[in-house]
């Protein structure tokens, strides 16, 4: 599977929820690929409900969404998001609202596994979040829900 979306805006969001330590480039690829993953995954029980009503056509509620957030508010870019949504389905339409809203879901995941990494790192005593930690939070994900 190769990458569709740009490391760029996912670095920024292990940042925000970094603090003051550093990020390696493995930390970002390694959150990238799950974020890329996770929604390929969303995108197929996306799919899903869809067809199940009948449609070819992804919208929010697809997603379990209700309100669409403003995509200038998002740090995710929507194009990347929308071929990642288009991974493992075809003969499907994403909505515009549907690709804002599958952005949102992963930059709040983004957000949660950002902040339990940079929490990782510290307790290993480390001022850098490496992409050990992204995979930890993994490894510990079963644990908390």
């Amino acid at each position: 599977m190769s990458v569709e979306l740009p490391f760029a805006p996912v670095d920024s969001i292990i940042r925000r929820n970094a603090g003051d330590l550093r990020v390696s480039s493995e930390a970002t690829e390694a959150l990238t690929r799950r974020i890329q993953e996770r929604g390929a995954e969303r995108a197929v029980a996306a799919a899903e409900r869809a067809t199940a009503d009948g449609r070819k056509t992804l919208m929010p509620e697809d997603f379990g969404v209700e309100t669409v957030p403003d995509p200038d508010a998002l740090e995710l870019p929507i194009a990347p998001v929308d071929r990642i949504a288009r991974l493992d389905i075809e003969d499907y339409r994403v909505a515009m609202d549907a690709r804002i809203a599958l952005a949102s879901l992963l930059e709040d995941e983004a957000d949660t596994v950002a902040a339990a990494a940079a929490v990782l790192a510290r307790h290993a005593g480390r001022r850098t979040v490496k992409g050990e930690d992204i995979e930890l939070y993994d490894e510990l994900g079963p644990y908390f829900e």
